[in-house]
């Protein structure tokens, strides 16, 4: 899949560097992502697991991983994301008693051992990866029976920002999302079953595309694509964009639409685990030992 994006291909340090960055503003501005994140938890209730570990994947600031772990209080909750920024957030908004681990890490590159989790919830993460390889990473560390539940933004996002600016110039502005039924295809072909997908769209209301441009970057969420325009847009061809936005004002406010995909699907009982491991596994053992330090401090 990587080599068909061509240069619609992510920059990964642009968009780590991106999200240290927005580690202090995220949250104010993360309300579509907050409402994605309680329905998809919201799903939980539907799924017949009673997980010993749960992997947290793009975990951010850490709000899924506590909701997680008060929703299954025994298990080993790790929240992983790769900003480090993001995880010390986390730290800082928990409570003393370090409700969960965290782990920088990059979702394509697990640093977890085979078949070792019994769940992964990911909010609104798979389209900073390349859904391949993370659904590769993810088959591998879970454990047979395991569930992949996740949201991630369909093609139709921020379709208005993108029409704007292909009128202008031919720079990739915004990078692509993958359409649900690709995802559901990518996860068969790298071994989970009985995968049921969804969408669901919302649309947020802004004043001027500056309030647009502002949410996104206080999110993190900078064109990393590695054909994005390099240096600064001028200020004729901004305002050419903005002119081909106001095309979408109505009753007096700019539209965004988000196209937010739901998706899940198991691993099977008994089936062929493919290791990818490259000897830089975490173990669990030690990932408990130091949380278990971390609540005597």
């Amino acid at each position: 899949m990587s080599e068909e994006l061509g240069a619609y291909a992510l920059d990964p340090g642009w968009a780590r560097r991106s999200f240290d960055r927005a580690a202090h503003s995220y949250d104010a501005a993360a309300v579509l992502h907050a409402n994605a994140r309680d329905n998809l938890l919201e799903r939980l209730d539907l799924m017949a697991i009673t997980p010993a570990v749960v992997v947290d994947a793009g975990a951010g600031t850490g709000h899924a991983s506590r909701a997680l772990k008060r929703r299954y209080p025994k298990a080993l909750v790790v929240a992983l994301d790769f900003s480090a920024e993001m995880l010390m957030t986390a730290a800082k908004q928990s409570s003393w008693l370090k409700p969960f681990a965290r782990v920088c890490a990059d979702a394509q590159r697990l640093p977890l051992a085979d078949a070792s989790v019994d769940l992964i919830v990911s909010n609104l993460l798979l389209q900073w990866c390349d859904p391949e390889t993370a659904f590769g990473e993810f088959r591998r560390v879970l454990k047979p029976h395991g569930l992949l539940t996740l949201t991630t933004f369909g093609p139709d996002t921020l379709r208005e920002l993108r029409a704007a600016w292909m009128a202008v110039d031919a720079h990739t502005r915004v990078h692509p999302f993958i359409d649900m039924h690709d995802l559901g295809d990518a996860m068969v072909r790298n071994g989970f079953v009985s995968p049921v997908l969804d969408v669901e769209q919302f649309t947020l209301q802004y004043r001027d595309v500056r309030g647009v441009a502002a949410d996104l970057k206080a999110l993190g969420a900078h064109n990393a694509t590695v054909g994005r325009p390099r240096g600064l847009t001028g200020r004729k061809r901004y305002a050419a964009m903005q002119s081909a936005y106001e095309t979408y004002r109505r009753d007096g406010r700019l539209p965004a639409t988000y196209e937010v995909v739901f998706a899940h699907a198991w691993v099977p009982a008994q089936s062929q685990q493919r290791s990818t491991q490259d000897g830089t596994a975490v173990p669990l053992a030690e990932i408990r030992r130091q949380l278990s330090n971390l609540r005597k401090k």
